[in-house]
């Protein structure tokens, strides 16, 4: 008995020491979880902070011209630093135009490369390929815009721009210059292919194997399984995909500044030179007068902030939706 008793005592013994120590690991591993916790917290709260005072920043440096034009800013149609006139509308109308050029060229180029990765491309091509396009989005913006200039540029002019101003359609007329709008939306477009055709493959890759599977086993061809299977079942990504590109689009600075023009006139013509807000920045902000001129770039900024920040934000949402659902 007292040997079974000095064991049971033992047994206690060993297990109180088991069981302080480990409370004392488990006091221990949630001070480091807390420690963890508060350094990320700290960490995306400087991320958040960083943003804030950054559109703070734009509002109060703005300020002065929103004070001296007012909403009439927005709307204003003339951008002429020697009279003190500034409205935006230029500006934003050759963003706006330029994106929408390079979308128009970039989507069915785009959706093309990522319908060919993903169904019709051999496997042993598939990841050099893929590789391929995914490092064409880290090319600097300025080697875009030195070929644009030298290279699309001139032949522009001398074979697509004579043959189409002889159709006389008033948005296409003018000299062929061989730099503008149009050619600044062309390179935007190479520029955002890569980003919206491997986040559509990455889309496209989502679609279970089985689905596809089963519509070849009935005969169908490829783009039938596409048009009915692939798309309807990812059409929330595609979206998503197309607003990243835009949002690329919106914001690109040098490869637009080499070859829009940089005039500040409002025109109609897509073959004209023009101006974006970017390109605005870029080429004024040096030389510009601190009474109203640089308010007037900050102002620039701010709209262009916010427009970025909504596709971004949209494309976000659109992208990390999963309820994908074919019809």
């Amino acid at each position: 008995m007292s040997a079974a008793a000095s064991s049971m005592d033992l047994s206690k013994q060993s297990n109180t020491v088991y069981s302080e120590e480990f409370i004392r690991r488990v006091h221990q591993f949630n001070w480091q979880d807390r420690l963890f916790a508060f350094v990320t917290f700290s960490f995306a709260l400087l991320v958040m902070i960083g943003l804030g005072g950054i559109l703070l920043s734009l509002i109060i440096e703005s300020a002065p011209v929103f004070k001296q034009y007012g909403l009439g800013f927005l709307a204003g149609t003339k951008w002429s630093p020697a009279d003190d006139v500034f409205g935006a509308v230029i500006a934003v109308y050759g963003t706006l135009v330029t994106s929408g050029i390079a979308l128009l060229i970039a989507l069915p180029l785009s959706f093309g490369i990522a319908v060919y990765l993903t169904e019709s491309c051999p496997l042993i091509l598939r990841r050099p390929l893929g590789t391929a396009i995914e490092l064409l989005a880290g090319v600097p913006s300025i080697v875009y815009g030195f070929w644009g200039l030298f290279v699309l540029a001139p032949l522009i002019q001398e074979y697509v721009q004579p043959g189409i101003i002889l159709l006389n359609i008033p948005m296409f007329a003018g000299p062929p210059l061989g730099i503008g709008v149009f050619t600044a939306g062309v390179v935007l477009a190479l520029m955002v292919v890569p980003f919206i055709a491997s986040v559509m493959r990455d889309v496209f890759e989502t679609v279970p194997q089985v689905l596809k599977e089963s519509a070849y086993g009935l005969g169908c061809t490829t783009w039938e399984v596409v048009r009915s299977i692939v798309l309807p079942y990812t059409q929330t990504g595609v979206v998503g995909a197309v607003m990243l590109g835009l949002g690329r689009a919106l914001g690109e600075t040098m490869a637009v500044t080499f070859v829009i023009g940089n005039a500040n006139r409002l025109s109609g013509n897509l073959f004209a030179p023009g101006n974006s807000i970017a390109s605005t920045l870029a080429n004024e902000f040096a030389e510009a007068d601190p009474a109203l001129h640089i308010p007037a770039l900050f102002a620039l900024g701010l709209i262009l902030f916010v427009i970025s920040f909504l596709v971004l934000a949209l494309a976000k949402y659109m992208t990390s939706r999963s309820s994908f659902k074919p019809r």
